[in-house]
């Protein structure tokens, strides 16, 4: 993309052309589906009409024609062609004829599936079938009554995917869902008091209708985390993204966080299993690591940032961060530095050592990754060189870089917040005394909004230090640690030193032994 240079405003500038440079979209657009591009360019448009980046509205209308070519969504693409070479512009022949060929595939694929989709329409069948384990392909097709061949099964899904491809999210995930269940076998509800009980948490598909009471002993349930599939196959695999897709376009994040689950368990089972060679493990879980950003960014006060960091962290997963992906660096500290105090509360009184152990993770990674943006130069800065002067010029361009990202736009707040917190940590780390004066400077605030917010701090997190307002400066406390933390660090490496202990106490009684040996064999020599 090209830049636009028009700009007047000097600091308005040197802010879009760093949220240009530091713009991660072309580096994640090669792990993203086609159609999930298009909330990114729609939001670099708005980006554009507030003069926050320097690229050209032109430039990110012919990319998202080019995007859109390969679809089957060409009333969009001619609105966009429009946008690019003017309203009364004609139409290209080829999108004429593209549009033609599309409606008649539509009805040529809704024909050949219509009895599956009956049947799927018609709850009191499916629930029958369900209830008398025949809800699966090979019953299906066998049935003569159903008149449903592999044929038509296969049709529904080629159907479900022209209908994404349309950009009809939702139909699509719908029957998705329902091809999913033909190789699903979830647990089975029992009778109770003689009526038929109805749970929708076991089974994601049934639809209504009274389960059997006593399931087949031989029946299999299968795996939980990925939609109760009783296999897997790379085939399979395909249909698990598909569904992931469609939750994150449709933006349901509670759904689309299951079938994160789904696919991760999947690529995890083919990969134990060497059915999924270690190259293309590697590949499918970096593909994944860029899709789950859509889920964990927009499930961010629900614990999705903490799952993100459990991920990222996780060793195969790492893997892929570091040989293919070193740009998630971004992602993956912003979530640290954001939900680094929530899991310090969440372990209670080991809290200093959970928070230590998150940025410890963290600088690892660091320094595995090639790759450096201020999100990650401001961490570096101030948690490894303790260089609190680069650590604030760094912070300063953070916002910039937040506020023009897809994913962290609308944690820009939150992120400066926690920063300005890292910040006052360390500072107070190695100083008793700080002037607030100076201490504003670094958390880029004026001395009387810097004391408001401290005030707010200490009385939140119960920071043992107080405010000299005649001075005006923060005086720390002496730091005490509670009980628990002093046993803690008193006997982290008890283990370890006893262990030594007993190893020198065995060779000093070895010594003894050998010792009190020689001087008898002396005596017994002299005595002779």
């Amino acid at each position: 993309m090209t830049t636009d240079t028009s700009a007047v405003d000097p600091a308005a500038d040197v802010a879009s052309t760093d949220a240009a440079t530091y713009d991660l979209t072309s580096k994640i657009s090669p792990y993203l589906d086609l159609h999930m591009m298009f909330p990114l360019l729609e939001y670099i448009d708005t980006l554009i009409s507030s003069g926050s980046i320097s690229y050209s509205s032109l430039d990110v209308a012919q990319a998202r024609l080019e995007l859109l070519k390969p679809t089957h969504m060409v009333d969009y693409a001619m609105d966009i062609y429009r946008e690019v070479h003017g309203e009364d512009a004609d139409i290209p022949q080829e999108m004429e004829d593209q549009k033609t060929e599309v409606l008649k595939k539509m009805e040529e694929l809704r024909d050949a599936q219509t009895k599956f989709d009956e049947l799927c329409r018609n709850e009191e069948l499916r629930a029958t079938l369900i209830n008398n384990n025949q809800w699966n392909i090979n019953s299906i097709t066998s049935s003569p009554t159903l008149g449903i061949t592999q044929e038509t099964i296969a049709a529904y899904y080629k159907f479900a995917k022209f209908n994404f491809d349309c950009g009809d999210y939702i139909n699509a995930r719908d029957q998705i869902e329902n091809y999913i269940s033909l190789f699903a076998s979830p647990p089975k509800q029992r009778k109770e008091g003689g009526e038929g009980g109805t749970n929708d948490d076991d089974d994601e598909f049934a639809a209504g209708g009274t389960a059997a009471a006593t399931p087949p002993e031989d029946e299999k349930t299968g795996n939980p985390n990925m939609y109760y599939l009783t296999s897997i196959d790379t085939s399979l695999l395909h249909v698990l993204w598909g569904k992931l897709s469609c939750e994150i376009l449709v933006e349901d994040w509670e759904e689309a966080s299951v079938a994160l689950i789904a696919v991760k368990t999947a690529i995890e089972s083919l990969a134990s299993s060497h059915k999924l060679a270690p190259l293309e493990a590697l590949h499918q879980r970096t593909w994944l690591l860029h899709w789950s950003l859509f889920v964990f960014w927009n499930d961010s006060g629900k614990g999705g940032l903490e799952s993100m960091v459990e991920l990222f962290t996780s060793e195969k997963y790492l893997q892929a961060v570091t040989t293919h992906a070193p740009h998630l660096l971004r992602y993956l500290t912003a979530a640290v530095l954001i939900c680094k105090r929530r899991a310090a509360k969440k372990a209670g009184g080991n809290a200093n050592a959970e928070g230590k152990r998150l940025l410890r993770d963290l600088v690892k990674v660091m320094q595995q990754c090639e790759y450096s943006d201020p999100i990650v130069e401001f961490v570096d800065k101030l948690s490894v060189q303790f260089d609190f002067e680069a650590a604030q010029s760094q912070l300063a361009r953070c916002e910039t870089v937040l506020k023009s990202d897809f994913f962290l736009c609308k944690q820009t707040e939150m992120f400066m917040e926690e920063a300005r917190v890292f910040v006052f940590e360390n500072y107070c780390r190695i100083h008793h005394k700080i002037d607030l004066t100076t201490l504003g400077e670094k958390l880029a605030m004026d001395r009387e909004r810097a004391e408001r917010w401290i005030v707010d701090l200490i009385r939140n997190a119960l920071l043992d230090a107080k405010i000299d307002s005649e001075e005006g400066c923060v005086v720390m406390g002496t730091g005490s640690t509670s009980v628990y933390e002093q046993v803690m660090d008193k006997t982290k490496e008890l283990t370890a030193r006893s262990g030594a202990l007993v190893v020198n106490l065995r060779g000093y009684m070895n010594d003894l032994r050998r010792e009190k040996n020689r001087r008898m064999a002396a005596a017994m020599e002299a005595e002779y």
